[in-house]
């Protein structure tokens, strides 16, 4: 995430530096700024992957606990609802 960050703010110097100057510096400058938005966009892509491939063994292991201890999940979810219910009706 920092990593896209300092990409986005660099992406944003260039272009604002692109709208100071003219000419060919601002070409190179506008090219720069574009540039780092394509790396800013393959980052991006590269972190919804790694999220979504931990989300999906969440949901795996979550499922596979479910399954093999039906009782002690039913439990749980009354207890969390429990609590939940009680925090809600306070207010």
């Amino acid at each position: 995430m920092s990593d896209l960050k300092a990409v986005l703010a660099n992406a944003e110097e260039f272009l604002k530096q692109a709208a100071i100057h003219s000419g060919e510096r601002a070409n190179e400058l506008r090219e720069k700024g574009l540039h780092a938005l394509r790396q800013a966009k393959e980052k991006a892509q590269d972190l919804q992957e790694t999220v979504t491939a931990s989300s999906k063994q969440a949901i795996h292991a979550t499922d596979d606990y479910v399954h093999t201890h039906p009782w002690r999940s039913i439990g749980i979810a009354t207890g969390l609802g429990l609590l939940i219910g009680l925090m809600i009706n306070r207010k």
